[in-house]
């Protein structure tokens, strides 16, 4: 983007002509012309207002708009990022979902397998499990294999 100093320079130079009158003529080549300094004379004069640019008010609108642009960017990569963060979450979460089905099944299979099921104490203890206990355990296999592996 251009330097203040130097779009302010081109702004007053380009609002300098819009005092002058235009006028509408007809070329060599028969084209419709409009300008501040007809080059015939059976020129028409048209009656346009013409005001002066108003700097103030126009770098107040540049700086509006380029506020409204930078906004607008912002959001827009806040969006990309957010988008990128749900599918990478969504990718991790069915990872993760398979890892735990994986390991549920695992489980279910190893109790389902084995006679005797045991917990381990610490320090070499094993205390083994009874009929009924075993067969909760079993149950409580079977069900978190079903609802993880959905």
């Amino acid at each position: 983007m251009l330097p203040r100093p130097l779009l302010l320079a081109l702004l007053l130079v380009v609002a300098g002509p819009s005092f002058a009158d235009v006028y509408r003529y007809v070329d060599a080549q028969g084209q419709v012309q409009y300008t501040d300094r007809p080059q015939t004379l059976p020129a028409e004069r048209l009656d346009i207002e013409s005001r002066r640019t108003d700097i103030v008010e126009l770098n107040e609108r540049i700086a509006a708009q380029k506020a409204q642009t930078e906004a607008a960017d912002e959001a827009r990569s806040a969006a990309q990022s957010q988008a990128a963060d749900t599918r990478e979450g969504a990718e991790l979460s069915a990872k993760d979902k398979a890892e735990r089905c994986a390991q549920a099944r695992e489980r279910f299979d190893k109790y389902t397998a084995s006679h005797r099921l045991y917990e381990d104490l610490g320090d070499g203890q094993r205390r083994y499990l009874s009929d009924a206990e075993i067969d909760a355990a079993r149950d409580g296999a079977r069900r978190a294999m079903q609802e993880l592996c959905k």
